[in-house]
């Protein structure tokens, strides 16, 4: 059996299809730890005492930990992606005077994550957490 170019373009045109498909499921602070920790994050923990009151409520759980830099970071991950503008509120109501001018430029979000820094993250920082977001 002869393979024709446009077989092989077709296999590949699906294949490209499928590793650019986005899953819609929740990221979790359980799905997301052993990827911080295996990537150089330490004092990674999604105990509620130790995340914060707004992460340690948060319906997908809270994580906190410190990247290899040593800029710590607080994720909060809420129900879903509609959930993420009371959170980005919550933590703006409750920063400390000096940060509040500051927040947006050291929170962001990626799907139902939101995610503080305790200053701006390098985009190193930021790219390891991001791939380490986990359903």
């Amino acid at each position: 059996m002869r393979i024709t170019p446009v077989v092989v373009m077709l296999a590949l045109a699906v294949l490209a299809a499928g590793c650019g498909a986005r899953s819609n499921t929740p990221f979790t602070a359980k799905g997301t730890i052993g990827c911080l920790k295996s990537h150089g994050f330490t004092r990674v923990s999604s105990s509620p005492a130790k995340v914060g009151f707004i992460a340690g409520f948060a319906a997908n759980g809270g994580l906190i930990g410190t990247s290899s830099s040593g800029n710590q970071v607080t994720i909060a991950f809420t129900d879903s992606s509609g959930d993420v503008d009371s959170t980005e509120k919550a933590f703006t109501l409750h920063a400390s005077p000096q940060l509040r001018p500051h927040i947006k430029d050291v929170m962001s979000t990626n799907r139902n994550a939101v995610i503080v820094w305790t200053t701006g993250a390098s985009s190193d920082d930021q790219s390891t957490l991001n791939g380490c977001l986990k359903p």
